[in-house]
């Protein structure tokens, strides 16, 4: 291993480590999941150090691969260090001679340099954080491309002056560097040091030792940042042989790194040959193993070279300056076949972008004579070689290089499985060898033998071999390790004898030799130049025309091996050498192919291929001999049409209907997840998004440059109304407003976005959501890019979406929608995954989640149908097509292939045009599969009355090709006389559609548009247009296709340029909605119709289950049943043709026609029935039997055409149809069959089942069928060890690359969330990618706050959806600024004492103190929350008893009270959501603040009726501690300090505030910042015990008063009497510290406020008085601030001298007297003004819990004292469902009793068994009494003129009963109660001033009823003798009761009587 690791391993951690990591990771719940290797080190340096210039990983281990390597087998020997000399320094940081070398100290000193030195920084292992400064002689030193530095060292110390320093060891002993390891200059020496601007030595660039891959970059002129290489990864399916090994996966070892792909980041050896290297003793590391963070940047090298092309060590002789090194291209090093998707084509090719010189050139050194390539290889061969580079050293090539390709991703493949084993060793396998080169080069030749012939080496394959075989050799050693613990000496190797190298020729041969001549081995005896100038002779003599592959191995000297193999095989060699180019380099080839006329020979070819002549010739001949009439098959429709007529006469197609607009509900649910992660941005205490404080929103959406995409998306913005939602534009809105709001990413969009950031900047309260559609498309960094400044379209993307403004805008949401989401979850993404939102799963568990008419059917749905049980496959490709151009592949070895294929499928469809049209000998010059399509597209029209057709998808990525294509089509088309049969489109991104006036008509008359100037402009709007639409640019840009779209023809894409994205972005235009309400089978609801991404859930929903994405392959059923599904086998053209020809046309109802057979099944809309049950039955059983329908049925002989409409299918509703087996023959996949299978296409003379129905009627029904190049299918079909497609496990994008090849395969089980972590842990970008500058790591402050992610299948519907967003996020802001208050009119206002007394002065600000006193106290309740309170008489009212309502039900009592929704004013009182800048300090909410401290205070008083002292807490936070008084600062809490009557301050609001609360600690309104409009006040929050931890998490900067744990279960009454009593204490403390300081006692201000916790907002009213003593007034009402409130009643005049003073309750109706009097005498609520000294001898009845406000105004009055409400202002209360008296809940004591409590049971008899229940005696008494007083008081039920007498006290005694409140208090004002008669008398905890002379002043009705209420029954019995009760009451023992409590919970005792 070499011994420059820190940490060593523990043993017993290696079963974890090889079983669990992998696993582990996966399942991690952690924000991202550890990279599994950080498990495996203890006390290893981890750390990354800053990456600067290249970006490279500063490993500190690292070591120069090349030497110093040990045996792994053999013990580590330490680098002796040499004695240091007598008496010189050894500090670290200094040189032997004593002198500071550490860059901190002498970076300002002046430094000699002489001329051709260079400083530079060491780094010491010893003083990690410091750079020691050297001056280094340059020429030792490395060009800026890692290259030409000379070996050895010449240097000078810069502290002591000492030169000369000739060799790195002495001088690295000199500086005092105390290495472990052999001193090497390329370890230790790290960074350029430069001066900045102000002259200070400071750290620069790295040292480019290995090739930094940003400066070698620049010299790549071939940079792009599209896919290079997927043939690699594409291959078709292996036909795995049995005891193949790469299937021979043992899955009793789950090591995770089954998909090997590149290790990203391979530092081999500066030259990696010579005789110990590859003998087990060189280690080459992985920084990312080595570090256990696997965050390591890419360091990419260009292909056909390895970053490590500097100079070679000593020993190695062949290296000379003249052999050039190439830049270092984007290539990460080891990275097997995934090299080459960074973007640098193939740097070192000058000429037509093919191998050229510069590409033989490897890190290992060529060695020995050139070897020429001869000049007419390529045309003797019909391919280019691709060589690719193995083992040892490899010879130069000279002479015609343009006719061979040199590749080195077989090396780096070898170097990957190296590493992989040493991954093994650092876990403690110490003795464990890496897999030997001879057997990895046998593996390769028996890998490269079990190939077929259509097969394509894959890299990954490879790994995944090596990595078998040699977990299989290890396997002894691997179970020791899990079982034993570590022993002293190794365990002995295993038996089995390793390949030697003299074996392996003979092996190699041996193993080729049953291939049939496709591998040939050749052996050189001296060196592979031999070998390669031998098959260069066999090639050129074409002996090896049957080879595909040629192994050139060297086995004799020394013992190690060279080799090399060469691809010779026509169909691989083109294929691998053109994956090598890059996309850019593709389009310029075929380009320059079409200019220079290369194509040419092409069109000669086919016109020899016509028996009849040139195509041309026949088609003019066709046009004449039919000029001026159109073709005989088109005058008239085979089918009669039952057309419907309109009005006017015109047809009408019934199938043909728009779809209607509207919301669906998988994207309002979508919608609904946007916003909850936006709320929870918001809600995160972070403050990155204050909602709060926006009040419209506004949006922009940033799409790719493509006009079709762009009009699209408008239409759906200015048709989804969200404009009109969102305030932005009024009615009607024009297509001109809506544009405004959609930004294409082209030229000009830079000036169009400068202005929306100008727009965000201006309007800081309006919350503008930036959304980046087709998210994945350009993420071209802008400052990597050596093309970013010549070419402003290059990273516009990045510099528009990721600028700093955008980022740093507090009001800018970036929203990144995209259908694969891949590359933008990194290791380096800006998102969070807690931000990710992913589209949800359709199903779970069997349930319907969101039932909607329409499935969604995506990629894993058109796999499904591949498999057998579906009656025609959707996935398909065309044998005979691959065929012929395989075969012109070889006949034409210079063009591209892409131009073969278009040329091929051009004259397919030009050859089935003709075939059609009348000339029936031309069909055998089109495949099957182009004939169907051509043939169901030319009668589609003809089954329609309307005409409506299909349309066909023809994509040829390469815009020239695509030019060709409609050329040819359109001349053809012409010839034919097709013209007005269908359409052919050109849709390129950049420019609009361009369609016939014959067919805009049609559409304006199909789609009822009246507008003469009309053209479409999206595809969705060529609906039922039938039409060939030629789809060219080389990605999708998002365009939506409509239903009409029956034929996807992929059969052109770019099959060599393949990773996952470009894929799935393929397909995705094929994805549909098929119509749901179809019949489905039996199991189909189970079977889970699932997207592509519907598998994919959100990151916080339990519904995560199932595969993911966009690969399921495979639907539940294989899951659930044994049976297991195997492919059909009807892919290929001659059986798919067959099979869709053969299903029958519609069968409706009863025309059974007897055909034998298997079922054709339906398509996969429903999937194949869902277990074994259904699947073992005969069809006949099978009660909704699917049939196909469309086309007629055909058997092999009908001679002649059909023209067949369709192969689509439909289910036969009553039938059993069985439609019959094609003979074998025709089901063979063979290529050879497509051609016979053209003979048996069908004719019109047969048996047509049923008139056929428009194709629209079709297209809801099904997808469309899909055509792919066969390597694409075979990928898409063929499963990996995980069960998912292989595509699945592709590189997820061209930007980004694997961290590791040791890796997990993706699983088929994974969520989207979980899919997400897993490339978040294994990718990293390149570069070039605009995320490469974010270190992530893993780290939360990496994330950008404000910015989510989007993902879901392709066309589900994100446009909706996050329209929708928009919508409701809108909706919520408004809400936000919004709230629910009451809105009740006053009650009772007709009973109002009907006075002679009115208040005259209207417009007094303020009460008269002498007027005020004469006017008479109202004592009737106009409260509405009272409206189910007893009304409290008094001797002026006459009430009728039809007066009072009906009561309501207690449990409307809430859900009836009426609200008014109000916009949040300025002066607002919040909750704790309410976040804005001004509130943070008030809050004490601050990220840059530490929460603010608190002190906890006790304060005691005594109070005599309580007859104990009170202890009470306060909480005062430190910014608070101003408003009290301490003995000394943190002593005892002596008193809250109290103003002066006198103080005048407009900045002060004198008053203290309480608010007492229980429950609210989120929903309460304690914000009253903006309320007091920032002026000074005291705000206490009353809490109880048990809640004061959670009010203080949040509120920590609010005081709070915490009551005694004694009142945890009390009501309200508890908290009003606790804050009277502690506030007049208060008052008294302060009146005598103050008299000290010469205040006058009364000067002491006595009022405090207590406030409810829901008083929203304060208005005040302004009245208008038409005259002095008019009543007539105009009234009108504004929010004020309570601070204006309070002040203006502070001011008052005499304001002491009133004892409670109040406010109005808000109503928007307000009439009556309190509507005209500026003030009342009346009951107050809700928010009072309590003056604590005059109502000293007032309480608040601390037991109660409802009406105490009531029964406590009652008492003041009675006391003579002034009660005065302002009517002049009102209060507003915010409807909160939570908290306040909602948390009193009744139950049972009973734990398990789950029965609801009545009201009647919350009393019962004494000793009686009721059953007791959880809660407060006087709770239960307050409630029995408000429902059920009735029973106690019969009387007087609905008797409002003699009501119940109610002694010192008010209680509620329901609706129906009215009381009369008298005080027993000497000298208190009561009402005249002598006339009066009453109807019953309660007496509630009567004090001694109740007794019997006073109750017998008062008269009552015969039979009036009694209540006594007491504590126990003791006290009740001797209340009853006290007051002498039984002279004039009737008590029996059973008129006794108790509230349902327990004895311990001390219930309250009552007893009934009769009055005499």
């Amino acid at each position: 291993m070499g011994n420059s690791y820190a940490g060593q391993l523990k043993s017993a951690r290696f079963e974890e480590v090889l079983h669990n990591s992998i696993e582990a990771s996966l399942r991690s719940n952690t924000l991202v999941p550890r990279p599994i290797f950080s498990q495996l080190y203890l006390e290893a340096e981890q750390q990354l150090a800053s990456l600067e210039g290249g970006g490279r990983v500063d490993n500190e281990e690292e070591e120069d691969e090349g030497e110093g390597g040990l045996e792994p087998s053999s013990p580590s020997n330490a680098y002796q260090l040499p004695p240091p000399p007598e008496g010189c320094c050894t500090t670290d940081g200094f040189c032997q001679a004593g002198k500071d070398l550490r860059l901190v100290s002498i970076s300002k000193e002046p430094i000699e340099v002489p001329a051709g030195f260079l400083l530079v920084g060491a780094k010491s292992p010893s003083l990690p954080d410091h750079l020691l400064v050297c001056a280094v002689d340059k020429r030792f030193l490395p060009d800026d491309n890692g290259h030409n530095a000379l070996l050895g060292f010449s240097g000078n110390c810069v502290g002591c002056g000492k030169k000369g320093f000739c060799y790195f060891t002495e001088f690295s002993n000199h500086i005092n560097l105390k290495l472990s390891t052999q001193p090497k200059k390329q370890k230790h020496l790290k960074y350029y040091l430069v001066r900045n601007a102000h002259g200070a030595l400071t750290k620069g660039p790295l040292i480019c030792w290995k090739g930094s891959e940003f400066r070698s970059r620049q010299n790549s002129t071939n940079t792009c940042s599209s896919a290079l290489f997927p043939p690699l990864e594409s291959s078709g399916s292996l036909a795995a042989f049995p005891g193949e090994p790469v299937h021979g996966t043992n899955p009793s070892v789950p090591v995770g790194a089954q998909q090997a792909g590149p290790a990203s980041d391979h530092p081999s050896g500066a030259t990696a040959t010579g005789p110990t290297v590859f003998n087990g003793k060189e280690s080459p590391k992985h920084p990312q193993l080595a570090k256990g963070s696997l965050s390591a940047p890419p360091r990419p090298s260009g292909l056909g070279i390895l970053p490590n092309s500097g100079p070679p060590k000593k020993r190695h002789k062949g290296w000379s300056p003249e052999s050039k090194s190439p830049a270092d291209g984007g290539f990460p090093q080891g990275g097997g076949n995934k090299a080459k998707h960074e973007g640098t084509g193939v740097p070192c090719v000058p000429q037509a972008g093919l191998v050229g010189p510069a590409s033989v050139t490897f890190p290992v050194v060529a060695s020995g004579e050139p070897v020429s390539v001869p000049d007419n290889l390529l045309k003797i061969c019909k391919a280019k070689p691709v060589i690719f580079k193995g083992h040892g050293n490899f010879p130069y090539l000279c002479g015609n290089l343009n006719d061979v390709v040199i590749s080195p991703l077989l090396y780096t493949c070898y170097q990957n499985s190296q590493s992989l084993s040493r991954a093994y060793e650092q876990h403690g396998a110490s003795t464990m060898q890496p897999i030997s080169e001879e057997t990895q080069l046998l593996l390769t030749v028996y890998y490269l033998v079990q190939l077929a012939a259509d097969q394509v080496p894959l890299m990954e394959d490879l790994e995944q071999i090596f990595l078998r075989s040699w977990r299989e050799s290890h396997l002894t050693e691997i179970r020791q390790y899990q079982q034993a613990p570590p022993q002293p000496f190794p365990p002995a190797p295993s038996t089995a004898a390793p390949v030697t190298s003299a074996q392996l020729p003979w092996l190699a041969g041996l193993a080729a030799s049953s291939c049939n001549d496709s591998v040939h081995v050749i052996e050189c005896a001296y060196s592979l130049a031999e070998g390669l100038s031998e098959m260069f002779r066999l090639l050129i003599e074409g002996k090896l025309s049957k080879t595909n592959y040629v192994v050139i191995i060297c086995a004799c000297r020394n013992a190690t091996i060279d080799s090399c193999i060469a691809v010779t095989g026509k169909y691989q060699a083109r294929i691998l050498s053109e994956s090598l180019l890059s996309p850019a380099e593709y389009q310029r080839e075929v380009h320059y192919e079409l200019v220079t006329g290369k194509v040419d020979s092409l069109g000669a070819f086919f016109s020899t291929l016509c028996p009849e002549g040139d195509i041309d010739i026949l088609l003019d001949k066709f046009h004449q001999e039919n000029q001026g009439h159109v073709s005989s098959s088109f005058t008239a429709s085979s089918t009669k049409k039952t057309a419907v007529l309109d009005a006017s006469g015109v047809p009408v197609c019934t199938s043909y209907r728009l779809e209607p607009r509207g919301v669906r509900p998988f994207q309002l649910a979508v919608a609904q997840k946007l916003l909850s992660h936006v709320c929870s941005i918001a809600d995160s205490s972070t403050q990155n998004l204050d909602l709060g404080s926006f009040e419209k929103v506004d949006f922009l959406i940033c799409i790719p440059p493509s006009e079709v995409t762009y009009q699209q998306t408008v239409f759906h913005v200015w048709h989804s109304g969200v404009l009109l939602e969102l305030g932005l534009e009024k009615e009607p809105v024009t297509k001109k407003r809506a544009e405004q709001h959609v930004l294409k990413l082209d030229t000009e969009a830079q000036a169009r976005f400068k202005a929306f950031l100008q727009n965000s900047f201006q309007n800081p309260h309006t919350l503008f959501v930036l959304i980046h559609d087709h998210a994945h498309w350009d993420l071209v960094s802008s400052v990597h890019n050596i093309h970013s400044q010549s070419d402003p379209s290059v990273g516009l993307v990045d510099r528009l979406v990721n600028c700093r403004e955008v980022k740093e805008a507090p009001n800018i949401v970036t929203l990144h929608v995209t259908s694969f989401p891949y590359a933008l979850q990194t290791q380096h993404t800006l998102i969070s995954p807690y931000n990710e939102i992913h589209w949800p799963v359709s199903y779970s568990n069997g349930v319907d989640l969101y039932h909607e008419n329409k499935k969604y059917f995506g990629l894993s749905e058109l796999i499904d149908s591949t498999l057998s049980g579906h009656s025609l496959p959707l996935l398909r490709y065309d044998s005979s097509f691959e065929a012929m151009v395989t075969a012109l592949g070889k006949r034409f070895p210079r063009l591209h292939s892409a131009v073969i294929r278009t040329f091929v499928l051009v004259q397919h469809y030009a050859a089935a045009m003709m075939a059609v049209s009348g000339l029936p000998q031309m069909k055998n010059h089109t495949s099957v599969e182009t004939l169907e399509i051509t043939q169901n597209l030319l009668n589609s029209p003809k089954q329609c009355p309307c005409g409506h057709g299909l349309m066909v998808l023809l994509r040829v990525p390469c815009s020239p090709l695509a030019a060709v294509a409609y050329e040819r089509l359109a001349h053809v088309r012409a010839r034919l006389a097709l013209e007005e049969h269908f359409e052919i489109i050109l849709g390129h991104p950049s420019s609009g559609i361009t369609v016939g006036k014959h067919f805009v008509k049609q559409l304006k008359m199909w789609q009822k548009i009246e507008d003469a100037e009309w053209r479409p402009q999206t595809y969705l709007e060529l609906e039922g247009l039938p039409c060939i639409l030629i789809f060219s640019g080389m990605d999708p840009h998002g365009e939506s296709l409509p239903r009409s779209l029956r034929y996807c023809d992929l059969r052109l894409i770019n099959s060599s340029c393949l990773v996952r994205t470009a894929l799935e972005q393929e397909l995705g235009l094929a994805a549909y909605f098929v119509s749901s309400d179809a019949p489905l089978e039996k199991g189909a609801k189970s079977e889970a119709l699932e997207s592509d991404g519907e598998k994919l859930s959100s990151t916080d929903e339990d519904e995560e289950t199932g595969m993911e994405g966009c690969f399921e392959a495979g639907s539940t059923s294989e899951k659930r049943s044994p049976v297991k599904r195997e492919r059909s086998h009807s892919h290929d053209s001659a059986s798919s043709s067959l099979s869709s020809k053969a299903s029958g046309s519609v069968l409706y109802g009863e025309s059974l026609v007897p055909l034998s057979g298997p079922p054709q099944g339906e398509l996969a809309r429903s999937p194949p029935p869902c277990g074994p049950a259904e699947e073992g039955r005969t069809p006949g059983e099978i009660q909704r039997l699917r049939v196909s329908q469309g086309s007629t049925v055909t058997s092999r002989n009908s001679p002649g055409l059909a023209p067949q409409p369709d192969s689509s299918l439909r289910t036969g509703r009553r039938s059993s149809l069985q439609v019959p087996a094609a003979p074998s023959s025709q089901l063979s996949s063979s290529s050879s069959g497509s051609s016979s299978a053209a003979c048996a296409v069908p004719t019109a003379n047969v048996l047509v089942l049923q008139a056929s129905q428009c194709s629209m009627a079709k297209a809801c029904r099904q997808p469309p069928i899909v055509f792919l190049p066969k390597l694409v299918y075979d990928m898409l079909v063929s499963t990996d060890s995980s069960g998912l497609p292989k595509s699945a496990s592709l590189l997820p994008s061209p930007s980004v690359m694997w961290t590791s090849s040791f890796r997990p395969l993706l699983s088929k089980m994974m969520t989207s969330t979980e899919q997400s972590l897993y490339y978040r842990q294994w990718t990293v970008p390149r570069p070039s990618h605009m995320d490469y500058g974010n270190r992530a790591e893993g780290r939360v402050d990496s994330f950008h706050p404000r910015r989510l992610l989007l993902s879901g299948p392709p066309q589900i519907g994100k446009t909706g959806a996050y329209l929708q967003f928009l919508s409701i996020l809108s909706r919520m802001l408004i809400r936000l600024t919004e709230v629910d208050v009451y809105d009740e009119e006053e009650i009772n206002t007709s009973l109002q004492e009907e006075s002679d007394w009115h208040y005259l002065q209207l417009t007094d600000p303020w009460p008269d103190l002498e007027l005020f006193q004469k006017m008479p106290f109202d004592y009737i309740i106009h409260d509405p929350k009272y409206e189910d309170a007893s009304l409290i008489c008094s001797h002026h009212q006459s009430i009728k008893s039809e007066d009072r309502g009906t009561s309501r039900k207690p449990e409307d009592l809430y859900v009836r009270r009426q609200t008014a929704r109000m916009r949040l004013s300025k002066y607002a009182a919040y909750n704790t959501y309410h976040h804005c800048e001004q509130c943070h300090q008030y809050m004490g909410f601050h990220p840059h603040y530490q929460l603010y401290e608190s002190t906890l205070h006790a304060f005691a008083f005594s109070y005599s009726m309580l007859g104990e002292e009170i202890q009470l807490h306060f909480i005062i936070p430190k910014s608070k501690e101003h408003h009290f008084v301490f003995s000394q600062p943190g002593g005892q809490l002596e008193s809250m300090r109290l103003p002066l009557v006198t103080d005048k301050s407009h900045e002060h609001i004198k008053s203290p505030t309480f608010t007492p609360t229980t429950g609210r600690h989120e929903h309460g309104l304690f914000n009253l910042y903006h309320a007091m409009d920032g002026a000074n006040h005291l705000h206490v929050l009353v809490v109880k015990e048990y809640e004061m931890a959670i009010y203080k998490k949040y509120w920590p900067n609010h005081i709070m008063l915490v009551l005694p744990s004694i009142f945890n279960s009390a009501g309200v009454g508890a908290a009003h009497f606790l804050i009277k009593e502690l506030c007049y204490h208060n008052l008294e403390l302060e009146r005598n510290r103050q008299e000290e300081l010469g205040v006058k006692p009364q000067d002491i201000w006595p009022f405090i406020v207590i406030s409810d916790d829901s008083c929203v907002m304060w208005n005040a009213a302004d009245v208008d008085c038409a005259g002095e003593r008019s009543r007539e007034s105009s009234w009108s009402e504004r929010n004020v601030s309570l601070k204006h409130v309070l002040q203006h009643i502070e001011a008052s005049p005499n304001i002491t001298r009133y004892a409670l003073i109040g406010m109005r309750k808000w109503a928007s109706k307000t009439r009556g007297r309190g509507a005209q009097e500026p003030f009342s005498r009346c009951h107050v609520h809700d928010f009072v003004i309590l003056n604590v000294d005059l109502t000293q001898n007032v309480q608040y009845n601390q037991n109660r819990f409802t009406c105490d406000d009531v029964d406590f105004n009652l008492r003041v009055h009675s006391a003579g004292l002034l009660l005065c409400r302002f009517n002049r202002f009102s209060v507003m209360k915010k409807q909160i469902v939570v908290g306040g008296h909602r948390s009193f809940h009744i139950t049972s004591k009973v734990s398990d009793s789950s029965v609801a409590i009545m009201p009647s049971q919350y009393i019962c008899a004494p000793d009686s068994k009721h059953t007791f229940l959880a809660a407060p005696a006087q709770l239960l008494l307050e409630k029995f009494l408000q429902y059920h007083s009735h029973r106690f008081f019969p009387l007087s039920l609905k008797n409002h003129s003699h009501p119940v007498l109610s002694v010192d006290c008010y209680l509620n005694l329901g609706p129906q009963i009215s009381v009369c409140y008298v005080s027993s208090r000497p000298h208190s004002l009561n009402i005249s109660c002598s006339d009066m008669t009453f109807s019953g008398l309660l007496l509630y905890l009567c004090d001694s001033f109740v007794g019997a002379n006073f109750l017998k002043k008062f008269h009552f009705l015969k039979g009036a009823t009694l209540c006594v209420i007491c504590q126990d029954r003791n006290s009740l019995r001797q209340t009853v003798v006290r007051l002498e009760l039984e002279d004039e009451w009737q008590f029996r023992l059973r008129d006794e009761f108790q509230t349902a409590n327990a004895k311990e919970d001390r219930p309250l005792f009552f007893l009934t009587g009769r009055h005499i």
